[in-house]
């Protein structure tokens, strides 16, 4: 049997291996199922030259990967295969927590609600005859949006999950296009050394997705994949994705001790984010001896009330003390926003540009709220907005705070760019780290946070 894993192409000027994929595809492998990852993102496929690749392969099924940022993209794919009788199924965060409109957006046979190895294979097992698979669903089994939702089950031993299929994700292939904008070296290994997260930030639906639990791999595994990637593709910088990485302290500095143990030369750095409050200096001192040199602390808002809004968990004083040492040990240190979170008001809005400029962060990065299926703030709003699928994640807003207009949204996002970045130290630091070949990634990131009015 043969099974094309797919994610569809769509706007971001974030372009890495869809690891996902890559994980589905390997363990799909190890049980004598053939697979084909095709990456319309990084190929830049048009829907017709997608359609058109996954018909010359001849599949027996195609899986496609959605996130809500390119769930338009994902359901005009599945559609088109279906006109041309493709059996076809969605999984991933959205259909996760939406499956019933997935399935009638996207008319795809099946959903897959949760991790996916474990149902996905029994799926395929059973040659796409749903016979009560936990986790997965079709229009025949789920009747209306108001069912109740099983998640798939999930593998509670990750090391048991072989590596990402990186034959097919070589880094190599990959655009200069990082999570993170700049990198020191390339190629770029892209790891997660867990699963899931235990916090209840109320603007992220990973709590509900993973049921507020977390699994690690161990630090021999998550090195031996490091070595793997350097030694195979060359890779000469590694990026943790996690939702918490520094969560288990013992695993992050076991895993720091055994790349200066193993002599593992290589830059990491941590662009999804990390808590300031799960640090100290000398768990981040150890973690640049190791090889790390930037990572990014999720501050959301510098406004007291609007962090306890969202459950953050967090006080402004300890995140300024955690980028006080990451500036004194010498890591580059990013900062995220979020700009229209409940509460949010002109004058917050400010109070957070103006944290991000006096503070010693050497990046920041304001995005809009997103309102996330799976979220608790999708439960909270829900009635008080229209979904947009079509919008540009993170740069249009679509709920509005009171009091605000999503003008105003949209100009404090542009301006808060400007103020940070547009001052000569910091600009000059970034400037040092720019390669040539990421200009044009670059510019579509300024024209994306209207910085620049210029077509490409």
């Amino acid at each position: 049997m043969k099974i094309a894993l797919v994610r569809p192409n769509y706007k971001s000027h974030i372009i890495t291996p869809p690891l996902g994929l890559g994980y589905l595809s390997s363990y799909l492998k190890k049980s004598g199922t053939d697979t084909v990852i095709i990456d319309g993102l990084k190929e830049s496929l048009k829907l017709n030259q997608m359609v058109g690749k996954i018909l010359r392969l001849k599949p027996d099924a195609v899986a496609i990967t959605c996130l809500t940022a390119f769930y338009r993209e994902a359901v005009l794919l599945s559609k088109e295969l279906k006109r041309n009788k493709i059996t076809t199924i969605i999984g991933g965060p959205h259909p996760t927590f939406l499956p019933y409109q997935t399935l009638i957006d996207s008319q795809a046979d099946y959903v897959v609600c949760g991790e996916g190895e474990l149902s996905f294979l029994e799926l395929v097992k059973r040659n796409f005859q749903n016979d009560n698979i936990q986790g997965v669903y079709s229009l025949k089994n789920l009747k209306d949006e108001r069912q109740v939702i099983v998640k798939s089950p999930t593998a509670e031993n990750l090391d048991e999950i072989p590596f990402p299929d990186w034959e097919q994700m070589n880094p190599s292939s990959y655009p200069r296009a990082p999570h993170g904008a700049l990198i020191k070296g390339f190629p770029v290994g892209v790891i997660i050394t867990s699963r899931g997260c235990p916090y209840e930030c109320t603007f992220c639906a990973s709590p509900q997705f993973f049921d507020r639990k977390i699994r690690f791999r161990t630090p021999e595994n998550v090195v031996a994949e490091i070595e793997y990637l350097v030694k195979t593709f060359k890779v000469k910088e590694i990026h943790f994705e996690d939702d918490n990485f520094t969560l288990k302290r013992d695993n992050v500095e076991k895993i720091c001790r055994l790349l200066i143990e193993r002599k593992i030369n290589v830059n990491w750095a941590c662009p999804n984010g990390i808590r300031a409050d799960e640090v100290n200096e000398e768990i981040i001192q150890l973690m640049k001896d190791s090889g790390c040199y930037y990572f990014a602390y999720g501050i959301e808002s510098a406004n007291p009330q609007i962090l306890k809004n969202t459950k953050k968990r967090e006080s402004i004083d300890a995140i300024e003390r955690a980028i006080e040492i990451a500036d004194k040990v010498g890591i580059a240190c990013q900062g995220f926003f979020i700009f229209g979170l409940p509460g949010e008001t002109t004058s917050t809005i400010e109070e957070s540009i103006n944290f991000a400029v006096r503070s010693k962060l050497s990046r920041a990065q304001f995005i809009i709220l997103d309102v996330l299926p799976g979220s608790e703030l999708w439960e909270t709003l829900k009635g008080k907005f229209v979904p947009n699928w079509n919008k540009e994640s993170y740069k249009e807003p679509e709920w509005i705070p009171d009091g605000m207009t999503g003008k105003q949204l949209l100009s404090a996002q542009s301006t808060a760019f400007r103020k940070f970045y547009l001052r000569p130290k910091i600009f000059l630091r970034l400037l040092k780290l720019v390669d040539h070949r990421q200009i044009l990634y670059l510019i579509r990131r300024l024209k994306d946070y209207r910085l620049l009015k210029i077509n490409l």
